[in-house]
């Protein structure tokens, strides 16, 4: 006689949660298949439009035979509404099979693509955390795809959730597969703001290999694609002043300014001057200088304690590249594996770290910022307060770990 097994609470919850994660899942992709195609009557259309700007246009720019890093030719050429930031040009090939089709094909299959890139950062969450791998993989990638940020990354276009799943295998392989943590950083290249002060802050915590290795790959990769587009161009020095003319644009606009009062930016600089309503000298290089040192030598001190205090130096070398140079708040995605890491720490450490508590609740901030938080801000305090307070809360969470490691013994 064969007897029926009752399924285990831990199966039964697991259940439970992958249904509310498929549910989400589904709600999260509806934007990829209802945006409208891109014309110059909807530049203002929210929807996949940084999959619009920063990937689809640009590559078919590129395969047009033009230079996307020319804000003129973009505007002229394509319907945008931001320039092309200074992605790493291997982006544009690496990423060319979603701009090959019809854009909302291509749409579609980059969102389809950055949820499973979400399901991997949950399952490479749960394995450094030393969860389940099931439940903890199941219940990380329902929380992501339920947040705002990881919402966000879907709703946008945004190829944050690769550049996440890079950090991840950066900071966990570093020691035990140093290639693989090279590649892993070379991902997180494709953005510099993530790349720079994560190889920087590699490098000082003695992953020499892992910080020059990834940044030659990327630079390797590129190379093929900064050699047309220079030829294309007439030479180094067009497509030298084609940069700067990037950056200049960059610097005016109202969301990548650091003196705008209406970007979302969460780094030290942008906080500072949307709270205080000034802008020191320099604020940018004293904050990127400042805040890498500080996050070098605390993260290198973790690094000589025990397991634990290794979790909490990803965590400050994440939180740190976040707040060290221009970001927005859902770049504070990269450090998930590390929260959830030392989210673990604290549970079973909880009468000695407190504040390390307290960290980690100004980062769940930007997660809980859903769309019912932001419009109660808004109607209470305005605008301003509402693209301030995810910055303010992972400066915080910066300034709190920074506490929390220069107390503990090394």
């Amino acid at each position: 006689m064969i007897t029926a097994t009752k399924p285990d609470a831990r199966t039964l919850v697991t259940i439970a949660v992958a249904a509310l994660g498929a549910f989400s899942a589904a709600r999260a992709l509806r934007p990829a298949w209802e945006a409208p195609s891109p014309t110059e009557a909807n530049l203002a259309e929210e929807r996949l439009q940084d999959f619009r700007d920063a990937t689809y246009f640009p590559i078919r720019e590129f395969l047009a035979g033009g230079n996307p890093y020319d804000p003129a030719a973009m505007f002229d050429h394509w319907p945008v509404r931001q320039m092309f930031n200074l992605y790493q040009p291997y982006h544009l090939v690496l990423h060319m099979p979603f701009a090959l089709p019809d854009y909302r094909i291509g749409a579609v299959a980059f969102t389809l693509a950055s949820l499973v890139l979400l399901g991997l950062l949950g399952l490479l969450a749960a394995r450094q955390a030393k969860l389940p791998l099931l439940l903890g993989t199941v219940v990380i990638a329902t929380l992501l795809v339920t947040s705002q940020v990881g919402k966000a990354q879907l709703y946008v276009g945004q190829v944050n959730p690769l550049i996440a799943v890079g950090a991840a295998a950066a900071l966990m392989a570093r020691s035990s597969h140093p290639r693989v943590a090279a590649l892993g950083l070379a991902v997180a290249w494709l953005k510099p703001q993530f790349g720079l002060p994560l190889a920087v802050l590699l490098y000082a915590r003695g992953s020499r290999r892992v910080a020059l290795g990834g940044t030659a790959i990327a630079a390797i990769a590129s190379l093929p694609v900064v050699g047309l587009l220079i030829f294309r161009g007439g030479g180094v020095g067009p497509f030298l002043d084609v940069i700067a003319a990037n950056l200049a644009h960059a610097s005016h606009t109202s969301y990548g300014a650091v003196d705008s009062l209406t970007a979302q930016r969460v780094d030290v600089a942008a906080v500072f001057v949307r709270t205080t309503g000034w802008l020191p000298p320099a604020a940018e290089l004293v904050a990127l200088i400042g805040v890498l040192a500080a996050t070098a030598f605390l993260a290198r001190k973790l690094d000589r304690g025990g397991e634990d205090s290794r979790s909490v130096a990803d965590l400050i070398t994440c939180v740190g590249a976040v707040v060290a140079l221009v970001h927005q708040p859902g770049d504070v995605l990269i450090a998930v594996p590390a929260m959830a890491a030392v989210a673990v720490v604290c549970w079973r450490r909880r009468q000695d770290w407190q504040l390390l508590g307290a960290a980690l609740l100004a980062l769940v901030v930007p997660f809980v910022h859903l769309y019912f938080v932001n419009s109660a801000i808004v109607g209470l305090f305005g605008s301003r307060t509402d693209v301030t307070v995810d910055g303010v809360a992972i400066v915080v969470a910066w300034v709190l770990l920074v506490v929390t490691a220069a107390r503990k013994r090394a």
